[in-house]
């Protein structure tokens, strides 16, 4: 892949948080303490989502309409290089043993494979995969990627060594976020054309249990105290609080702005931030009240989001 070199922009230091504006082709940079933008820096079309190199020296967003990723400065936020012919990168993901690079192309119907050797990446396999591939998630072992894809209702496993499709399987309306239960148990599915989280039991392809959350239940994020998960109810412009344990929703926090997305944890895991794609807007939550207490204007459709310092995300979901 072509690697090229952009000059960096003069933003002040060390931002808390970036927010990719998926429709304005920019990042925003936050400062975490004071809930104020630092500045914006340009990207590609349609920056959807964002995820750590391994060695956490790079965050790298993927341009999806302009068909390259950028690797930015997790701190500062600063571009330090593009890699161009990555075509339709709109969902990406390392898998665990840090093998294996993925991105999901949303508009080509197919997911990509490429072999990570810590510095390049190098396309092993093209993997047709319609309708719509979205979101993914790995076993913990790296045999195994999941692919949802919204249009046809499905479900696929790919297997990474062979980058061969295992079986497909059909799940409901516009599934969306994956997030796998520790064990790898069951697989959790965000259905964003219904308001539940479908359980899927993958080693037997089975959806075991539904769990009614809001319409529009999108994406995840675990709050890292060994029990619960967040999952963002894009049409009800709610956010469900589940116990992954029982597979129960144990609460919702409500008041929020259009459009809920996807969220990060701050490091002392007291605030849940949210960006609200319909909104322009950036949500601070509180979880001690499951109240919303701070939003911050950013650009136009705000999708995905990233801390410096933040709580650890279970893995071996990608961001």
């Amino acid at each position: 892949m072509l690697f090229q070199h952009l000059a960096l922009a003069d933003t002040p230091a060390a931002p808390k948080v970036i927010v990719l504006d998926s429709g304005e082709a920019q990042l925003t940079l936050i400062d975490e303490a004071k809930r104020q933008v630092l500045a914006t820096e340009p990207t590609g079309k349609e920056p959807h989502h964002l995820m750590i190199t391994p060695d956490s020296s790079s965050l790298i967003v993927a341009d999806s309409v302009s068909n390259d990723l950028i690797f930015v400065d997790p701190r500062s936020g600063k571009v330090q290089k593009r890699v161009e012919n990555i075509e339709d990168p709109y969902q990406l993901g390392f898998s665990p043993d840090h093998k294996w690079f993925v991105t999901a192309g949303l508009r080509l119907d197919r997911v990509d494979i490429y072999k990570y050797d810590g510095h390049d990446l190098t396309l092993a396999k093209r993997v047709p995969l319609g309708k719509t591939p979205s979101h993914m998630t790995f076993s913990s072992d790296a045999s195994t990627v999941f692919v949802t894809l919204q249009d046809s209702g499905e479900l696929a496993a790919i297997d990474l060594a062979t980058q061969t499709v295992k079986w497909k399987m059909p799940v409901g309306n516009t599934p969306a976020g994956l997030w796998m239960t520790p064990g790898d148990r069951n697989l959790l599915v965000g259905m964003t054309g219904e308001d539940d989280v479908a359980v899927v039991d993958w080693h037997k392809q089975q959806v075991i249990k539904r769990i009614q959350t809001g319409k529009g239940a999108h994406n995840f994020r675990n709050l890292d105290d060994g029990k619960h998960i967040a999952v963002t109810n894009r049409v009800a412009s709610t956010i469900s609080i589940l116990d992954y344990t029982t597979l129960e929703k144990v609460g919702d926090i409500t008041g929020l702005l259009p459009g809920p997305d996807d969220m990060e944890l701050s490091a002392d895991r007291k605030t849940l931030w949210v960006t609200f794609r319909f909104a322009r807007h950036v949500g601070v939550i509180d979880l001690a009240s499951r109240k919303l207490i701070d939003t911050i204007a950013v650009g136009r459709s705000p999708h995905g989001l990233y801390f410096a310092d933040r709580a650890p995300v279970y893995a071996p979901n990608p961001d």
